[in-house]
């Protein structure tokens, strides 16, 4: 492990104990969390995606707010749902983000999580799946946005106003592609990002359930991504993160809050999206102890960039608190390197 950044789900609502009770709560909030981030160290600041559900939705907005007020922090998603999406028009959206960012970006796509709606990418006026998850749709949607971003002729220029040719989307910002992620939740899809030449992200929830521990098989996830990506003859250093939940128990508010029910956690088997999956552990202990499990934990050691996942409903202030502790008394003895150091690197395959 290299570098750590935080994972916000985005959630708001008029909830007992929330201190994010709107939309515009989570969006002031998470802005904030990512400048007192920049400010630590930290190496990233993430945000999830979901649709129809009070949570974070439309995130170029928001990232690009982050990344406008911040100096080193990477700013990304984790992930975007290529069902919801017009493709040509993430590409300029992407662009326009990555030459704001300066290229701090860490863009995660792909078929997305479950949602709330069903088929709910249809009401965005995307139809035609044949597949009852919208995996096809996904992936055709990709297949585009990466010739978009890459610069291909998509669509032949109006000889009254342009000279003769295909034209490609304006703007675009050089290396796009090397800051583009796919989000994925099996080995199976781990080697199809590898052979796309693509970074990897992985989070707590893999669907596939063989009996091994959680952390095991991811690492396998990640050892075929780098070998399909070696394979296929890419070159350099693709990135790799994984998320989890951690949290070093310093005060006595983060013993009420996760004390117990960290120290007792386990791995979990059950079914989303109508596969058996495994869901990784949360980790809530002694910094002295967390270094022990987060070191034997093979996936975290194996990735260049570990996601922690923060209860934003709780506000900026604790979440601060939480990548404090973390970067203080549990990161560097994995191997952290704070954002004043440059850029983060992927390990060479």
């Amino acid at each position: 492990m290299r570098a750590f950044g935080f994972l916000s789900f985005g959630h708001y609502g008029p909830v007992p104990g929330s201190r994010v009770r709107t939309a515009g709560d989570m969006l002031r909030q998470t802005i904030e969390l990512a400048e007192g981030a920049d400010e630590i160290g930290v190496n990233g600041a993430y945000v999830r995606v979901h649709h129809f559900a009070r949570q974070a939705a439309s995130p170029i907005p928001l990232l690009t707010a982050m990344a406008a007020r911040t100096e080193r922090i990477e700013v990304g998603t984790g992930v975007i749902d290529m069902r919801y999406e017009n493709p040509l028009y993430l590409a300029e959206e992407a662009a326009a983000l990555d030459l704001i960012a300066d290229g701090r970006i860490a863009l995660g796509v792909s078929r997305g999580s479950p949602e709330t709606a069903l088929r709910g990418y249809e009401a965005f006026g995307y139809t035609g799946s044949a597949d009852p998850r919208g995996a096809d749709l996904a992936r055709d949607k990709f297949e585009r946005f990466i010739q978009a971003i890459d610069g291909e002729g998509l669509v032949d220029s109006d000889p009254q106003m342009a000279p003769p040719g295909r034209l490609a989307i304006e703007p675009r910002s050089p290396g796009l592609r090397d800051r583009i992620w796919w989000g994925a939740g099996s080995r199976d899809t781990a080697e199809w990002v590898g052979r796309q030449g693509l970074n990897l992200m992985s989070s707590t929830l893999l669907t596939e359930a063989t009996g091994q521990p959680f952390h095991e098989l991811q690492r396998e996830q990640i050892e075929r991504f780098r070998a399909a990506y070696r394979e296929a003859g890419h070159t350099g250093a693709p990135r790799v993160s994984v998320s989890r939940s951690v949290f070093p128990l310093v005060s006595e508010q983060d013993e009420m809050f996760f004390g117990a029910r960290g120290r007792d956690g386990q791995d979990q088997v059950g079914i989303i999206d109508g596969l058996r999956s495994t869901f990784g552990k949360t980790y809530a202990d002694t910094p002295d102890r967390l270094i022990d499990q987060l070191r034997a934990d093979e996936a975290v050691m194996a990735a260049d960039t570990l996601m922690l996942t923060i209860p934003n409903q709780l506000g900026p202030e604790y979440n601060l608190h939480v990548l404090q502790a973390f970067a203080e008394h549990v990161a560097p003895a994995l191997g952290w390197q704070p954002n004043t150091e440059g850029p983060v690197e992927g390990y060479a395959v």
